[in-house]
């Protein structure tokens, strides 16, 4: 077994830790704003980064940008200020390329290795411990890591150096919210012409369209209302614009994207920031409004 640290018990982070501690793993956990009940059984709740992260051979994150990964490695409580050398630092955040490379040097140069894996799918996934992880970095430090990883995740793609699972996941969540607002318009434009949403998103799941994303988004599309919030606005428009300069730096005509994250601006104006990305259907029709 593995003495891990995690950081970070969010709508993600809970579930993942949970699993860790599941699977046997010595596990220490932390989060911003301490919440004893989304403590694993098993688990032990730490005051501190630097505390959470004392002893662990593995110290995972998982936060919502880059600016919340810095305020945990900063400081004398911090996590560089409490790890040992040789601990294997993994950042599951959505941060970036060009965040998780900068981390990485601030993680080396404290004796650290690091690896960028953030994870293809949302909270139910988390919770059945079926996330797929994007690796970046050496491939020695992978191994080490790998026993957590895999409590949590049912595979570990390792797709090159450092940043690599990052620039996958920007990549990823990018075709995400272009996916979503497809949806979005999808159901729009059936609700327009008189057809039940209901109906229409049964031809979506049962057709040669039908990919994961549609079948775990039914609820949240047909059924607004009572659907928990698996992936907001906000995070999603943080996303894309990631998504956005990656293409950029890439030189890439990411013209799907660009309209994506037009609309999710509108939502944002219109105060669905806290929703669910499937809220910007409501944004599509009057229908939808309705």
């Amino acid at each position: 077994m593995t003495a891990v640290a995690f950081l970070g018990l969010g709508r993600m982070g809970a579930p993942m830790a949970a699993r860790i501690a599941a699977a046997g793993h010595e596990l220490r956990v932390w989060n911003r704003t301490p919440r004893p009940q989304l403590t694993p059984a098993g688990a032990t709740a730490a005051a501190t980064p630097a505390e959470a992260v004392d002893g662990a051979e593995v110290a995972i994150t998982m936060v919502a940008d880059a600016a919340a990964l810095d305020a945990i490695l900063d400081g004398p409580g911090g996590l560089l200020a409490g790890a040992a050398p040789g601990t294997v630092l993994v950042d599951m955040s959505t941060i970036g390329p060009e965040a998780a490379r900068a981390v990485a040097a601030r993680a080396e140069g404290a004796g650290l290795s690091f690896l960028d894996a953030p994870v293809s799918g949302s909270v139910p996934a988390a919770t059945d411990g079926t996330l797929v992880a994007m690796v970046g970095g050496e491939a020695a430090a992978l191994e080490r890591a790998r026993p957590a990883l895999a409590a949590m995740t049912r595979e570990q793609l390792h797709l090159g150096g450092t940043g690599a699972g990052a620039a996958m996941k920007v990549a990823l969540n990018l075709m995400l919210a272009v996916v979503n607002q497809s949806v979005a318009e999808t159901l729009a434009l059936a609700e327009g012409a008189g057809i039940d949403r209901a109906a229409a998103y049964d031809v979506l799941a049962g057709g040669a369209l039908a990919a994961p994303y549609v079948h775990y988004k039914r609820a949240a599309f047909t059924d607004p209302e009572h659907a928990p919030v698996a992936f907001s606005v906000e995070l999603m428009r943080k996303d894309v614009g990631l998504g956005l300069e990656l293409a950029q730096a890439g030189g890439v005509d990411a013209g799907a994207g660009e309209a994506a994250a037009a609309l999710l601006d509108r939502a944002l104006a219109s105060g669905l920031g806290d929703r669910d990305v499937a809220s910007v259907l409501e944004l599509l029709s009057p229908a939808a409004r309705g």
